[in-house]
């Protein structure tokens, strides 16, 4: 029994050291972690492997010259002095990338000196320099690949508008050219840059440009809305350089469409640029566009004045006036009995092709007053007058007495009706000095 006891102490005894010594063990282990320590060992051969492909790595940096490397247990032990934070975070990049490196434990300090900056920063210096002078034939292959992609795309872009893809419309193969042209010339920058094994430096390109287009795109809200109407107005041709429009408040003759503004010249001889995106949002009257064109004008007459004869005696005036059309043919109609007597309304049509609207107008509203004249046809007489002296001849007619009839005062001959080119000139050096940018 003693001995049973004994040993049975003696057991609880090694079983309590054997726990304790675990725990110790175990606690130690987690405070190495925590505060960084690592445990002493032997460097292994594998290690030493690892530490010379480190410090080879490393010292091929520019400014790394003073970084030593050392691996036990393949944890990187990283001593020694650099320029910078950043290069500080470098090194240990280097190392923790190498395969077998467990951990990277970095002791570099930041140089103090200003001697030792200066001279990190010379070693960087000439290192990229010896790099740049190294890689100058490939820069001369890279920039031969470039200038070739543009000379290939201005050849491709001039020829466009021998191709199936010409839209017969100037500013539209102009800008389908350039597109084109900037296509040829991406894809030769792409092929350089992957050359100079610098393709990075495309996608930061474009990130910076996707921002910066944002942001110009805010800024520039408005250019770009007119900009993009002037394309669609471009594709839309709902107007060509000379005809005569009526946009929102402005009217006048197209001079040329440009990439923000639709250049017009008023009848007074005033050039107005109209912005695209109003033309493209506004109703836009096109007097040019059908050739044949309708004038109207009104006369009055007294009211004991035969409605009938008045019509027919006008309609003959007007259809003999020189650039009325016969088809359609003029008409009339009754537009009013008014205080002052019968309001008549005449229509006629002309070829804005052969004759002038305003002109025709004014030459037959002149030739219904002859007509009306000849024929005594008076006006209204709203007024009645008491003579004592001889009576006028309109009213001496009234009663019965004998006239003498009034000179006819009317130029004989036509009139001119022709188009009216007074503004035509001025329109033709506009659209010259605007050729450059017409989009119609």
């Amino acid at each position: 029994m003693p001995i049973r006891r004994t040993a049975s102490v003696a057991l609880a005894f090694l079983l309590l050291f054997l726990s304790t010594s675990f725990v110790f063990a175990q606690d130690a282990v987690w405070l190495a972690r925590a505060t960084g320590a690592t445990a002493p060992a032997t460097p292994t051969a594998r290690d030493a492997e690892i530490a010379r492909a480190v410090g080879t790595r490393i010292r091929a940096v520019p400014g790394f010259s003073q970084v030593t490397a050392t691996v036990t247990g393949g944890v990187v032990r990283l001593e020694g002095s650099v320029g910078g934070e950043d290069d500080r975070a470098h090194a240990e990049q280097i190392a923790a990338q190498q395969p077998g490196v467990v951990r990277v434990s970095n002791q570099l300090q930041i140089a103090g000196s200003v001697s030792t900056r200066l001279k990190i920063a010379l070693q960087q210096v000439g290192s990229k320099l010896i790099g740049l002078v190294a890689r100058l034939p490939l820069l001369l292959v890279a920039a031969l690949i470039v200038l070739f992609a543009w000379w290939v795309g201005r050849t491709v872009s001039r020829r466009i508008h021998l191709s199936r893809f010409s839209a017969n419309n100037p500013y539209i193969d102009a800008l389908v050219a350039r597109l084109i042209n900037w296509i040829i010339l991406l894809v030769g920058l792409v092929i350089a840059l992957d050359l100079m094994e610098a393709t990075a430096i495309v996608g930061a390109l474009l990130g910076s440009a996707g921002v910066a287009g944002i942001a110009i795109g805010f800024a520039f809200r408005d250019i770009a809305e007119n900009y993009v109407a002037g394309i669609l107005l471009s594709l839309r041709r709902g107007f060509s350089p000379g005809d005569h429009i009526l946009v929102d408040k402005y009217e006048g003759k197209v001079v040329a469409l440009t990439s923000r503004s639709t250049i017009l010249m008023t009848f007074d001889g005033v050039q107005v640029a109209v912005p695209n995106a109003l033309v493209f949002k506004s109703v836009v009257s096109n007097y040019s566009q059908n050739p044949k064109r309708r004038f109207e004008f009104a006369m009055l007459i007294d009211v004991n004045e035969s409605i009938r004869e008045s019509q027919e005696i006008a309609i003959a005036a007007i259809t003999q006036t020189k650039g009325v059309l016969a088809d359609p043919a003029p008409s009339w109609s009754v537009d009013g009995y008014l205080s002052g007597g019968i309001q008549l309304k005449f229509q006629g049509w002309v070829s804005q092709r052969d004759s002038d609207l305003g002109k025709v107008r004014s030459e037959a509203l002149r030739a219904v007053k002859s007509a009306y004249e000849k024929a005594e046809i008076d006006g209204p007489r709203p007024v009645q007058y008491s003579f004592s002296a001889p009576l006028p001849p309109d009213i001496a007619r009234r009663i019965g007495m004998a006239v003498t009839p009034p000179p006819d005062n009317e130029p004989k001959g036509g009139a001119d009706t022709s188009v009216n080119r007074d503004i035509d000139a001025q329109v033709d050096a506009q659209r010259a000095a605007h050729d450059d940018e017409n989009l119609i």
